[in-house]
């Protein structure tokens, strides 16, 4: 590794239009409410991560500048890799196998949480048996959710993962190699789960622009794309964490099929004729949702001209609103709930395929954000769909009924959009420990949204460890 003052660590130059987010030359937002006050073990702090963290976004920038080959890797390369950076284990093997199943049964039903083929758990793995970087990417993610859950402060196998699986990617990232992406988002998501909330951009940039130079999007093949999506929901998390200050890095018109205009992604989702596709369109809207929000207010706030205003706005809010009622309607089977249940003050909407937990989460979280700055020219039938606290109490409803693992720490955005809309206590009270409880489970952070949800509220929301242990039956 690197050190941050060693004189041979690579320079690097962003890959327009991404500048880097402590540039002074990048418009500046303020922080998401209460995101300085998550609470870290030391990892985030370690100087060796932050190091290791930089130099891997270094990299990642120097490759998307310099517009990487695409033909496979010559045996030159693969010599280089072999002298270079020798396979040194870093844990013993009854560790490593832990690790492994951990990675199996916890860690993969969230990066599959809108694939069938269960790329991540079954593909990546298989893959990752002759390439050691990958095999150290996902040593190191399930190490790290590992000592989240566990609450480990001081002693972290997954950074020395994380440094060893950088440390092999090294020489190979000017490989145009699957293995290789997958690799490096693996290794974003572990820095997203172990960092402050307010560095999320950091985190992402380098994807965003490796992405971008290597022309992969949503609907690149087989293994590119299931890493694609992977990538776009810790972009939208991200979009969603700046509470419309900013859109996704990678803009959701990257997120398409070369030469497709972005009024016909509706059709190009829908041709793919599969569930998991039709969620990641929910996505894609939920994207969208956010490209306007952070127009209008860099518009209005910025006085920036992206003509963001009158009929222009207009427009553009009511195309969107009508793509995502059209997501709604034109739901595959697999997507639709198995059984709602009117209960107060969360209904329990079940659902049984893992796509149709979140994607449906994501339209109901799209819907609020349109509705919260709807145009006043705008007049919408009074139906339940335009009422914002409608899609807020079917987004915690979601969350009660449906604990599959891979989908409750793609909650936690939604269930801060939507909780800061209630105003009772025990609404609250239940909120609160639904974000406790992702978690405990997850080892995700994301009880720091409840110190911005108190914010909102007004008052510090007491914890209810009874109603948590009936409503969960967890073990405290």
């Amino acid at each position: 590794m690197f050190p941050l003052d060693d004189p041979l660590r690579p320079e690097w130059t962003p890959l327009h239009p991404y500048t880097p987010s402590d540039s002074t030359d990048a418009p500046t937002f303020p922080s998401p409410l209460g995101a300085a006050s998550w609470g870290h073990d030391g990892f985030s702090h370690d100087p060796g991560f932050l190091a290791s963290q930089e130099e891997l976004r270094c990299m990642l920038f120097n490759i998307a500048q310099s517009a990487a080959p695409t033909r496979a890797p010559s045996p030159e390369i693969h010599a280089l890799r072999d002298s270079t950076a020798p396979i040194r284990p870093v844990l013993s093997s009854p560790r490593r196998i832990e690790y492994l199943k951990n990675y199996v049964g916890q860690v993969a039903p969230w990066l599959d949480m809108f694939d069938s083929q269960c790329t991540f758990r079954v593909q990546i793995p298989a893959l990752a048996r002759s390439f050691p970087a990958l095999l150290n990417a996902i040593l190191a993610i399930s190490a790290r959710q590992m000592e989240r859950k566990e609450g480990i402060q001081d002693s972290f196998d997954s950074l020395e993962l994380y440094q060893e699986a950088i440390r092999l990617l090294s020489p190979l990232l000017q490989m145009r190699d699957p293995k290789v992406v997958a690799a490096c988002v693996l290794l974003c998501c572990l820095e997203m789960m172990s960092a402050r909330a307010q560095d999320w951009q950091r985190h992402l940039e380098g994807c965003a622009a490796l992405f971008e130079a290597f022309e992969m999007n949503g609907f690149s093949n087989d293994l590119l794309q299931a890493v694609f999506w992977c990538y776009a929901r810790m972009d939208l998390c991200g979009a969603l964490i700046s509470d419309g200050t900013q859109s996704t890095l990678l803009r959701p018109s990257k997120w398409l099929a070369p030469g497709c205009h972005e009024d016909d992604a509706a059709q190009l989702f829908q041709a793919a004729q599969s569930p998991d596709m039709h969620a990641n369109y929910a996505v894609y809207l939920c994207a969208k949702a956010c490209e306007l929000v952070a127009d209008r207010t860099q518009f209005m706030e910025l006085g920036v001209q992206n003509e963001c205003t009158g009929d222009v706005l207009s427009r553009r809010w009511i195309r969107l609103w009508d793509d995502l009622q059209h997501w709604l309607d034109t739901r595959p089977p697999e997507l639709l709930p198995i059984h709602t249940t009117t209960t107060k003050p969360f209904p329990h909407i079940l659902f049984l395929h893992w796509a149709a937990i979140s994607s449906t989460q994501l339209y109901h979280t799209a819907c609020i954000l349109l509705l919260n700055m709807m145009p006043k020219s705008i007049n919408l039938p009074a139906t339940s769909a335009t009422s914002a606290l409608w899609h807020a109490r079917r987004i915690c409803g979601i969350s009660l009924a449906n604990p599959h693992q891979g989908c409750l720490n793609n909650a936690i955005q939604p269930l801060w959009i939507a909780g800061r809309l209630f105003s009772h206590m025990s609404e609250h009270a239940i909120i609160v420990d639904v974000i406790r409880h992702i978690e405990a489970e997850t080892g995700w952070g994301a009880c720091w949204r409840i110190r911005d949800l108190e914010l909102a509220w007004g008052y510090p929301a007491s914890r209810s460890d009874r109603a948590t242990k009936s409503r969960f039956g967890i073990a405290r």
